[in-house]
């Protein structure tokens, strides 16, 4: 029994290990009804956990629920315009030197791709 949760146990301890490093800075462009929009986004990993922050027209935004499993992430952001709290819910793949993630807005499904920022 003591060898099987060992065992286990690296093994869960080696999964988090091939999780995407993502840590750093982040940009791409989403088109939108009034032209194209940056967006930048700052991503910690550790392990399987993903913390950091979207940028947007009022400030930065923290990442809620960050996950990554191999390539794969997911996370929200909670917004506040007018007293009122607006979750997005992003998911995406590490693909290389690029993230694509897709989410909602306002019931129209959003890709949108990041490449690493060197600032």
């Amino acid at each position: 029994m003591k060898k099987l949760i060992t065992t286990l146990g690296a093994l869960a301890m080696a999964a988090t290990m091939f999780a995407a490093d993502i840590t750093g800075k982040w940009a791409g462009k989403i088109e939108t009804p009034n032209g194209s929009r940056d967006v930048n986004m700052s991503f910690k990993a550790d392990g399987a956990t993903l913390t950091g922050t979207v940028s947007g027209r009022n400030g930065d935004t923290p990442i809620e629920n960050g996950k990554i499993d191999g390539d794969n992430l997911s996370f929200t952001v909670t917004r506040k315009f007018n007293d009122m709290e607006f979750k997005t819910n992003y998911t995406g793949k590490v693909e290389g030197d690029s993230i694509k993630l897709n989410y909602k807005m306002r019931d129209n499904d959003v890709a949108l791709t990041l490449k690493r920022s060197a600032s």
